[in-house]
Order: C-alpha cells, then structure tokens, then sequence
C-alpha cells in the first residue's frame, strides 16, 4: 500500500511539474507573481526547479545528517524556452530518487516528526509544486484546477508541516499563535464523497501545540468547501474573504478560522 501511493506521489509530481512549466510558459520572464509579491516568475521557476534538484540530490546521497546538506543549486536556464526540460529533469530525479531509496531510507526529515525522510520529502515537494502551480496561474493569469484528491493530499501534507516540531523550531512565531486552549476547527472538503475521512481534518490547538486528525466532530468552526479552494485558502493563495465568495461555508467561529489561516506563514521564500 505505502509502495503504491509512493509511486502515485511520484507520477503526480512529475505531472504536477509538467502542468506548472506549461502555465509558466504563458507568461512574461519578469512578470510580477501576485500571490507572491516579491518573486518574478522567473525566480518562481527557479525556486521550485533548484528545490527540486536540491532535495533529489538528498534523497540520493542518503543524507541524514543536515550539516551535509547540499550546497550548491542547479542554475536557471537562461532562455524560458528551456525550462520545461529543466523543471521536468529535477522532477524525474526527485521521483526516481524516493523510489530506489525506498519508503524507508535513512534521510533527513527537517519536520522532525515520525515520517522517515524520504515519506516527507515526495509529499512536500509535490505540495510545494501543487502551490506554485496555483502561483503560476495566477501570474499568467489562467483558471487553476487541481483534482480533489490531490488536493485533499496537499491540505494533509500542509497541516502536518504546521503542526510538526520542525516548523515551531522554524518558526517559533507561527508556532505559538497556532497554540490555544482546546479551540477546535473542523475542515471538509465537500466535493468528492470517496475520499471519505481523508477529505476531513479536525484541529485543536492545545497549550503544547495544534494538533489534528482526519475525522468528523463537532467544532468550534467547521469550514466546507471544495478542496482545492479549501488549499488555496489555507496556504494563502487566496483570501478568506474571496474563499467564501466562491464556495467556502463557515458554521461558528469565522474569526478562530481566520486567526488560523493569518498565522500559518506559508509564503515565498
């Protein structure tokens, strides 16, 4: 089962990288990215195309010890026309990496939590790739779609990053503004009945750290909507406010929402 949905991880990736370059494409090498304001599209590319080098070159060499981290990055192409082969060469290294390494190779995993490292790296980097892809869209200004299960995947991927030990040692700030007193949200992505509880996510933000778990409850905000809006919401790529002009439906506590998705930091650089 894990060895499939590996293998899944890796297609998507490689998928998920061809659809990104294909929308950068459409627009100008130094237009301006809106959901990331301080990026032009191509240093877009070339953040998610060095990432992806850099962390194939991890998962490679086996690397568990992050002062052996890799220090050089693999160099934008210069001409736009290029970078399709470029981004699609990092993504197959990337995928062809996890596979012969296998689930559980000794690799460092900066989340700090009980995923082996190379279970972290496929999923966050195809996270990262389904959000830039989001960015890319919105810089060539074209409709973004993602399918449903992907996207329930990314919002796993996501509220396991915010919620790990890596990311209060990374961002200590995010961290302890995600902490509470036993405040709950619900989240469910209403769109695909099958994904069933892997389309629910229920978050209590406790003194210690928030925590969560793919189950139905009672909350005290419940937020439904289709799951890429609920990713693109959640990760910033789109206001609460624009969110719920589309499709998103809040019962309870729209403010706890709200302090949640102002505080999860999920930005360019």
């Amino acid at each position: 089962m894990i060895e499939l949905a590996m293998q899944r991880y890796g297609q998507a990736l490689v998928d998920q990288t061809a659809q990104f370059a294909e929308t950068a494409r459409r627009a100008a090498v130094d237009a301006p990215v809106p959901t990331c304001p301080e990026w032009t599209l191509s240093k877009l590319v070339e953040h998610l195309g060095q990432t992806q080098h850099w962390v194939a070159s991890i998962v490679e060499k086996r690397v568990s010890d992050p002062s052996q981290l890799p220090t050089s990055f693999a160099a934008l192409p210069a001409d736009q026309d290029a970078w399709a082969s470029w981004l699609a060469e990092g993504a197959s290294l990337l995928a062809a990496a996890c596979a012969d390494a296998g689930v559980d190779a000794p690799v460092w995993n900066p989340a700090g939590d009980a995923r082996s490292g190379t279970r972290f790296w496929l999923r966050r980097i195809l996270c990262e790739t389904i959000i830039h892809r989001a960015d890319a869209a919105a810089t060539a200004g074209v409709a973004y779609q993602l399918d449903a299960e992907l996207a329930a995947d990314a919002i796993t991927d996501h509220l396991a990053m915010m919620t790990s030990p890596g990311w209060a040692a990374q961002r200590p700030d995010s961290a302890e503004a995600l902490r509470g007193k036993g405040q709950t949200l619900h989240l469910h992505a209403s769109d695909e009945p099958n994904l069933g509880e892997a389309g629910e996510w229920f978050v209590e933000r406790g003194t210690e750290g928030a925590t969560w778990q793919h189950r139905h409850g009672t909350a005290d905000v419940t937020v439904r909507g289709p799951a890429t809006t609920l990713l693109l919401v959640l990760t910033r790529r789109r206001s609460v406010s624009a969110g719920l002009d589309d499709s998103l439906q809040v019962s309870g506590d729209l403010d706890l929402f709200t302090h949640w998705v102002e505080n999860t930091a999920h930005q360019a650089g």
